[in-house]
This record gives C-alpha cells, sequence and structure tokens, in this order.
C-alpha cells in the first residue's frame, strides 16, 4: 500500500476542522429546513466537510505516493508573524467602542493575520481563500448581502494567479443572483442585502 501523504494530511485536517466545528455549533438550535435555526447550516457545512475529510483520507490509502512538500524559511517565518499579529491585533480591537461585544474584533484580526500570510508562496493559496471567507463574516451584518459576497470572491480570486477579472465580475454577479434567489426570496433568511454602514 503506497500512502499519499498529501491526501492524508488534507483528510486529517478536515476531520479535525470539521469534529470542532460541529463541536462549537451544539450551542445553536438547528430548526428545520424550512425555517432554519442558527445552528443549521452550520451544522450542514460541518457535516459535509466530515464526509468529504473521509473521502479524501479513503483516498489517501489508493492514491500513489506523494510526499508533503518541504516548508521553506519563510513559510515557517510568515506563519510566526501572522499568529503574532493576529493575537496581538485581537485584544486591541476588542478595545475599540462597538468591537467588544461581537466577532469583529476576531474575524478583522484573523484576516490582518492571513494576508501576512500571503505573503509566503506556499501559503498564499490557503490564506487568501480563508482570507476571503472572513471578509465575508466581517461584511455581511454591516455591509450587507452583496458587498460581503463581491469581497470574497476577490480576494479570494488572488489566490489563483491566472485569474482573470473579466471571469471573476462574472463569478461576482453569478453568485450574488444565485444567493439572494435561494436565501432571500425563497427562503426569507432576514438579512441586510445592502450595506447599513
Amino acid at each position: 500500500m503506497k500512502i499519499n501523504a498529501k491526501d492524508l494530511a488534507s483528510g486529517i485536517f478536515l476531520l479535525v476542522l470539521a469534529a470542532v466545528g460541529l463541536w462549537l455549533n451544539t450551542d445553536h438550535t438547528l430548526g428545520s429546513a424550512r425555517r432554519m435555526g442558527p445552528g443549521y447550516m452550520p451544522m450542514l457545512v460541518f457535516g459535509l466537510e466530515f464526509c468529504f475529510g473521509l473521502i479524501v483520507l479513503g483516498i489517501a490509502f489508493f492514491s500513489g505516493p506523494d510526499s508533503l512538500e518541504k516548508w521553506t524559511k519563510l513559510d515557517f517565518v510568515t506563519l510566526a508573524i501572522a499568529i503574532a499579529v493576529t493575537l496581538v491585533a485581537y485584544p486591541l480591537l476588542a478595545a475599540v467602542p462597538g468591537l467588544e461585544s461581537n466577532w469583529y474584533a476576531l474575524g478583522i484580526s484573523s484576516t490582518i493575520g492571513l494576508f501576512i500570510l500571503a505573503v509566503s508562496p506556499g501559503w498564499r493559496v490557503l490564506a487568501l481563500v480563508l482570507a476571503g471567507m472572513n471578509i465575508f463574516g466581517v461584511l455581511l451584518d454591516a455591509g450587507g448581502l452583496f458587498l460581503a459576497i463581491a469581497a470574497m470572491v476577490v480576494v479570494a480570486a488572488f489566490a489563483d494567479k491566472d485569474h482573470r477579472p473579466l471571469g471573476v465580475a462574472g463569478c461576482v454577479v453569478f453568485l450574488i443572483a444565485l444567493c439572494w434567489w435561494v436565501f432571500i426570496y425563497e427562503l426569507d433568511i432576514r438579512v441586510n442585502i445592502w450595506p447599513t454602514f
């Protein structure tokens, strides 16, 4: 049996992340598919992530040898700096009036750390995709659904060196239309679609 180290590490990472997410979600009410509670969508996403983690982990035992790439000095340095900046920025941002009683300080500080992490080519793709997701979470309430989707897609698009602006714009328009139709029109979820700054 030839184990694929990349798939093995990815599968374990997905399983651990999904398990932690499902555990953190136990405090939220689920509701039903018709009337989703605050814990319904995270439960669904983490459940799917757990299933994908199992699939990737299974594939790791049959997809042949593929060793993990060596970390460079830049990978280690940017990771350490990103963690340090995030840990320093969070309490500073949490002390700002208006940010102390919600998740904005955490979202903003981790986004700053992810942008620092993106300096390293080894971390760039993961860091920019996660930064896009963070920006979506930070902007959703005050910036509205449309701005949050647009910012998420634009930031995550920089993870691909060959992205094309017209393709990114098309993706933004498609996702805005799809999310409006599914979440606002069909499911009647109460969320701002325009900025309320």
